[in-house]
């Protein structure tokens, strides 16, 4: 079955022609094209900014004129994930999906499905005149997934609706008021190259097969992080061996949880036999620990041709410790909302640049000061070793309001429709909902949207049944909004 087959078929019509434009963080020119053609098409007012947020308007149907002007929002860009056998290019190549058991399912990248299903939703909103509505605004954010820039750049006055819809959930039936703050902390470690011992052979180790995901709602679930499991094996074979370092690569993005980590070691030859067999005993060890989270994990090496040279001694015993040191995971639950994370951290990846070594981490909170206190955790890690930690201004939380009267409406629409009583809930993403209550503190919020797993890595798929859910639920919230 194609995707512009399935239902809605608006919806899925728009995704099929999103999933065609190459739209990376920071690379949003494409699909900031394609929405403004796609405005002129529809024949609805556009307009974009400086930053390259584009805003829709679409006045009201007949009779709806003094209904509640409402702001749908999603945000253009979407996370660059893909396994390590793929050729698939970001920058030109279109997201290839298909159809199976229910799910709409990318297998070597990501889909995109975060934010993309939601601008469809919003275009199709545009499209259809047929619908009963107030006035709508969409906006269509830019680079939220590596800075949330088009939230923060947002002009003061732009918007005019009275409620905002944040279409970037990804739980059916949950309602989402609230979320944590987060900050990413980066470090860099000047290195030196020196010649290689003598007598040396060299491996390429590697982990791989973990399946990762977001660093923010998918903390909690155990998963193995491959940045730190390459640490710890490093660590290990530094215990064993007389190791020396050439290159390390594991993790990408600051909001993804690691599932591939690389390191190219020297030692001495006459080490080979015992060095495999702790290979071996190391994958064993890892296929035990990770055996519901991660069946899939390998842990595996592969013989390479020595390296003229590798990283000084200091620099790599510094990195391999201090990186084995730096928390990762779920730092505190929250005390007042059961099961919910309160404070985290996501030890990302680790980079071998030309002048410095760089690893990036992220760290989020619903408490402003336990998001700064787990920032300091993570950069003492690192400056007693002597490398520079860089901080960034980070977003803002968003703080729940159970008495929102857009809350009280879509909840009454869902129910109208479903029967059943919706979850209400905070996330421990980040959502730019906590930016936009800076410059519009009077705007009423909510987060909602169809079921995705998987986001932020390969094999992110979208339950097909759940977006023609989101779809009716949207189409009664419009219908009844007063």
């Amino acid at each position: 079955m194609k995707m512009s087959e399935l239902q809605p078929q608006k919806v899925w019509q728009y995704f099929d022609e999103i999933c065609q434009v190459p739209r990376p963080s920071k690379q949003e020119e494409k699909i900031i094209k394609y929405l403004l053609e796609t405005a002129k098409k529809i024949g609805v007012e556009a307009e974009r900014d400086e930053i390259g947020n584009v805003l829709m308007r679409k006045p009201a149907s007949k009779g709806k004129e003094n209904v509640t002007p409402v702001v749908f929002q999603s945000h253009m860009d979407m996370v660059c994930e893909k396994n390590s056998s793929s050729n698939h290019n970001f920058d030109t190549d279109p997201i290839k999906a298909e159809v199976e058991d229910g799910w709409l399912i990318a297998k070597e990248t990501t889909l995109g499905a975060d934010d993309g299903i939601g601008v469809a939703i919003q275009l199709a909103l545009l499209a259809d005149n047929t619908l009963e509505h107030g006035p709508i605004e969409c906006l269509f954010t830019v680079d939220e997934e590596t800075g949330l820039t088009g939230a923060k750049e947002l002009k003061d006055g732009w918007l005019k609706g009275k409620m905002l819809l944040n279409l970037d959930s990804e739980d059916e039936g949950q309602f989402f008021i609230g979320c944590a703050g987060g900050i990413d902390t980066v470090i860099n470690i000047d290195y030196e190259m020196v010649e290689t011992s003598e007598d040396s052979i060299a491996y390429k180790v590697a982990i791989e097969g973990f399946m990762g995901g977001h660093s923010g709602d998918d903390i909690n679930k155990g998963r193995g992080n491959a940045t730190k499991q390459i640490a710890r094996l490093l660590y290990e074979l530094t215990n064993r061996f007389d190791i020396e370092l050439s290159h390390i690569d594991a993790g990408n993005l600051r909001n993804a949880i690691s599932r591939e980590g690389y390191a190219e070691v020297t030692f001495l030859k006459d080490d080979e036999s015992l060095f495999l067999e702790f290979i071996k005993e190391f994958d064993a060890i890892l296929k035990n620990e990770y055996r519901i989270t991660d069946p899939n994990v390998v842990v595996s090496a592969t013989k390479i041709d020595c390296p003229n040279e590798v990283i000084d001694q200091l620099t790599t015993y510094d990195l391999i410790w201090s990186l084995y040191a730096c928390p990762h995971g779920v730092l505190a639950m929250a005390q007042d909302i059961k099961d919910f994370v309160e404070t985290s951290t996501n030890l990302a990846s680790v980079k071998v640049l030309k002048d410095s070594i760089r690893i990036s981490t992220s760290q989020r909170s619903s408490i402003d000061s336990k998001k700064y206190d787990a920032c300091a955790m993570v950069a003492t890690v690192f400056e007693m070793i002597g490398a520079d930690v860089e901080q960034g201004d980070g977003y803002p939380g968003w703080n729940p309001n159970p008495k929102s009267e857009v809350l009280n409406v879509l909840k009454e629409a869902y129910v109208n429709i479903f029967k059943k009583e919706p979850e209400v809930l905070a996330i421990h993403a980040g959502l730019e909902c906590g930016l936009f209550s800076e410059k519009y503190p009077e705007m009423d919020m909510i987060s909602y949207g169809p079921t995705l797993r998987g986001v932020h890595a390969p094999g992110e798929k979208i339950d097909i049944k759940t977006v023609q859910q989101t779809w009716d639920l949207t189409l009664e919230f419009l219908r009844i909004l007063k």
